[in-house]
This record gives C-alpha cells, sequence and structure tokens, in this order.
C-alpha cells in the first residue's frame, strides 16, 4: 500500500506499527471534504477548530511509546480519535480525553463504527489527566505544554513511558520521550512538531 511505503520512506520501520496504521482507515475519521487527502502525510483540519495529526507524526509518538499488549493508555486529546484508534491496536486499554464535546461525542462514534471496544473517549480537562484510573503505563499528550505537567508524571507508573510535544505555542516545539524509572526522570527528544496548545478547561463549545 502507498501509504505504507510513503511511511517507511520518512524512516518508519517498525512493523507493529506499520500494521496498526495499515489496519485503521484515517478517512474514517475526517470530514468527507478531506477525506480524498487522508493518506497524505499531512496534518488536516477536523472540527472545534483542531487537526488531525499527520501520519508520520502519529507514527513517531506511537513508537516512541514502546506499546505492549498489556500497556494501559492514557490520551490527552482525542482530537478526531485516530491517534487513540492506533493505540487501541498496540495495547490492553486506552482511555483519551477531549475537551471539546463534539469531538469527544464524534471521535467515539467513530471508534464504535471501527469496533474498537477498548477505548474510553472521556471529555474532560486533560490538563488533570485521570486521577481514578492511575497509574497508567503509558502517556501520550497532542498538545503541547511549556513543560511535561507535573500531575501528569505523577500519573505514569514507574517504568512508564510519556511522550509529548514541549515548547511555545505559537512556535515549533520539541517532542520528547520522558521515561520514568526508579532513580528519576530521564528525557530524549525526538525532533521537532507543531501542536495546539494543551488548554485548562471543558470547552464551551456550541453543539
Amino acid at each position: 500500500m502507498q501509504f505504507i511505503l510513503g511511511l517507511r520512506s520518512k524512516g518508519i520501520t517498525d512493523a507493529r506499527v506499520l500494521k496498526a496504521m495499515e489496519s485503521i482507515p484515517r478517512e474514517a475519521f475526517l470530514e468527507p471534504t478531506f477525506q480524498p487527502r487522508a493518506y497524505a502525510d499531512t496534518p488536516l483540519p477536523i472540527a472545534c477548530g483542531q487537526t488531525i495529526s499527520q501520519p508520520s507524526v502519529v507514527a513517531t509518538m506511537t513508537i516512541a511509546l514502546e506499546l505492549t499488549p498489556r500497556c494501559k493508555v492514557l490520551e490527552i486529546g482525542t482530537g478526531s480519535g485516530y491517534q487513540a484508534a492506533i493505540l487501541s491496536r498496540l495495547s490492553r486499554r486506552v482511555y483519551t480525553v477531549e475537551r471539546h464535546r463534539p469531538l469527544a461525542r464524534l471521535a467515539a462514534k467513530r471508534l464504535e463504527a471501527l469496533d474498537l471496544a477498548n477505548v474510553t473517549v472521556i471529555t474532560g480537562d486533560g490538563s488533570l489527566g485521570l486521577p481514578a484510573q492511575s497509574p497508567f503505563d503509558r502517556i501520550l499528550l497532542t498538545a503541547a505544554s511549556e513543560d511535561p505537567p507535573a500531575n501528569l508524571l505523577a500519573q505514569l507508573r514507574p517504568g512508564g513511558i510519556m511522550v509529548l510535544p514541549v515548547g511555545q505555542s505559537d512556535m515549533l516545539q520539541t517532542l520528547i520521550k520522558i521515561e520514568k524509572t526508579d532513580t528519576g526522570i530521564e528525557y530524549s527528544e525526538l525532533g521537532e512538531v507543531r501542536f495546539v496548545p494543551l488548554l485548562e478547561g471543558i470547552a464551551e463549545d456550541i453543539a
């Protein structure tokens, strides 16, 4: 498939992640206007002024999480639901939090239509994480924070991994991987990205 060959050309070689991405129809997470461009390696607009990330970035973030079939994952920023769908193929359980109610409702419908029963979509303040379900084996943020949020790090189990964009919201950010070890926190940089900022509260959407 051209989509997978395109990802390979960007250096995405993890067989499990490629298989997961091949199994999830990206067009199912887009409005009809943008479906013809579903397999281009580009971000595309979705409702509530948000975007669906470009596939190579989704793949890079997913690989960095080092998911196993036993992982319980927290995603902050459901958006279209596409990233959660990929995570669902590679982990035991996915909790995804979205501050825009219309996006959360739509993502839940799309995930249900694909019979991805191990994903729970929650409308809420992602900056708070999901303490009731913690600790998590993996945490993924699809919104940029100036610093790794301490309360989310606290919800990551020892030995766990967090992947998030860090930096000013109106500039290029750095995608970082955090590994929580017995002796502290280890950081590694994965490249430059551009994401919407991590915001507190639940959005006041009309719909």
